[in-house]
């Protein structure tokens, strides 16, 4: 079931097309777009103003957006008894660019988030969170102007697959035994009570999303791209994430990126020209005398690999290349914190990339400014949400932030290619948000810190702002 986006017909857009790996846009493309349950209608209403404003400031009549409401959640579960019905998933499917609200979680036993179904049936196996901080936003630290971060979450496998089993289940214990009795791999403690969860992490999945974060860090002029991963304990998924996020760095993009490995014994090379591989090796490893015979091999052989790359990557050449980097996650989770100017790209598993994500909006104000999107690259399939909560006992109040949802359709914007539309909403939130006209949530620190001046409005009054802030 499609339904009007407005009160006010619309003439019926052009659908985005994938073409030799590239995205076709219309002046005038159909989006599809889901309101939300919750705040979601409060937020949506806003969302849709601005970036309609955004898109006519910046291209007049000659382009605009034909916005087409489809179902899910609480809504389709009313008007259609589904909560997310077959003529949405195929909408999204056909239209390839689309945007959603926040949604519930149907209540139930056995009933999978409706948001994680969505991306596991389009194959939107980046979840792209950018995270910066917008001048005069409330924050618990005091430097979020150093947040700026593009973090890039695997989202299909890992934990979020949805394989485990209750404890006390049949699966359960039949799926203990197995690894006791089959694998040899001895028997779980407190078994009766036990619940299992399956970690899939897969090659191909890891290293898509890696190379999807390389080419954005490429593309965007970044320093540096972190792998993160608890590979020193999970040494055959994280830590095989950590190794094919390698992999694709060297072997598909080598002329263009340098690990941090590499960088030690190029700047080595160039700091001492008459370094023996050797002496180079000690540098890098400096207990390499205590190493195995096995071991030393290894190293002095990764030194001859770096070393290879002088004539491309030598005499400070490394400096302008992308610099790889890794980071065990729980290290990480503390420096984004204390020194967020450190990171620049981020590639995480999924639910690393999950904590990772709210930390770091955490900084700059919150779930309620982080916008997100679930992209697939090589179908051309991306989905545009907030990605906070539904938030049901504001609903309808029209008090809630919109910025989230906002600032997805700004990413919406600049990955259709639209980049003047999308400049003229950043600029929109940095002018209103600067001068102080903010929804609740930023208001009350914002006045508990004394500051003044401030200006409480109301989430669709806040759109206004934005709106009048581009025009002006």
């Amino acid at each position: 079931m499609v339904l009007p986006a407005t009160t006010e017909p619309r003439a019926e857009g052009s659908l985005i097309k994938m073409e030799n790996g590239k995205l076709v846009v219309p002046d005038h493309p159909e989006i599809p777009f889901i309101e939300g349950d919750g705040t979601g209608p409060d937020i949506w209403r806003a969302t849709c103003r601005v970036l309609d404003a955004a898109v006519e400031r910046a291209y007049g009549k000659r382009r605009s957006i034909r916005w087409m409401e489809v179902l899910a959640g609480e809504k389709a579960f009313l008007e259609q008894g589904e909560w997310l019905p077959d003529e949405t998933v195929s909408a999204f499917s056909s239209h390839l660019i689309g945007m959603k609200g926040p949604l519930t979680t149907p209540v139930g036993g056995g009933i999978r988030s409706l948001n994680v179904t969505l991306r596991r049936l389009l194959d939107l196996y980046v979840c792209l969170r950018p995270v910066r901080y917008f001048e005069g936003a409330p924050s618990p630290v005091k430097h979020p102007e150093k947040v700026d971060i593009a973090l890039f979450r695997e989202n299909t496998e890992d934990t979020y697959t949805g394989i485990e089993w209750k404890s006390g289940s049949p699966a359960a214990k039949r799926f203990m035994d197995f690894i006791a009795v089959e694998m040899g791999e001895g028997a779980i403690m407190h078994p009766e009570t036990t619940g299992i969860g399956v970690k899939p992490v897969s090659e191909q999945g890891s290293k898509r999303l890696c190379r999807a974060a390389i080419r954005h860090a490429l593309k965007n002029g970044r320093r540096c791209l972190d792998i993160a991963h608890k590979g020193n304990i999970m040494k055959f998924t994280e830590g095989a994430f950590k190794e094919w996020g390698y992999e694709v760095a060297v072997n598909e993009f080598r002329q263009d990126v340098v690990t941090k490995r590499e960088l030690r014994v190029l700047r080595n090379k160039d700091q001492n020209s008459l370094l023996t591989v050797e002496e180079n090796a000690k540098m890098l490893e400096p207990g390499i005398g205590m190493f195995d015979p096995e071991r030393k091999e290894e190293v002095l052989r990764e030194v001859r690999r770096a070393l290879d790359l002088m004539p491309t990557h030598g005499g400070g050449k490394w400096a302008e290349k992308l610099l790889v980097k890794d980071a065990i996650v729980d290290v990480m989770m503390e420096q984004v914190l204390t020194r967020p100017e450190k990171f620049d790209v981020i590639a995480a598993m999924n639910l690393n990339g999950d904590y990772l994500a709210d930390a770091l909006a955490a900084q700059v104000g919150g779930t309620g400014i982080a916008p997100g999107a679930n992209i697939n690259y090589e179908t051309g399939h991306a989905i545009f949400e907030a990605t906070h909560g539904t938030a049901p006992k504001y609903a309808g109040l029209d008090i809630v932030n919109p910025t989230a949802l906002i600032l997805s359709g700004e990413m919406m914007l600049r990955h259709v290619g639209w980049e003047e539309a999308a400049e003229l909403v950043i600029r929109g939130i940095e002018r209103a948000i600067g001068s102080r006209t903010v929804t609740y949530d930023f208001a009350r620190p914002m006045i508990s810190e004394g500051i003044a001046n401030v200006k409480e409005v109301k989430c669709s009054e806040f759109g206004d702002a934005v709106v009048t802030a581009m025009k002006n």
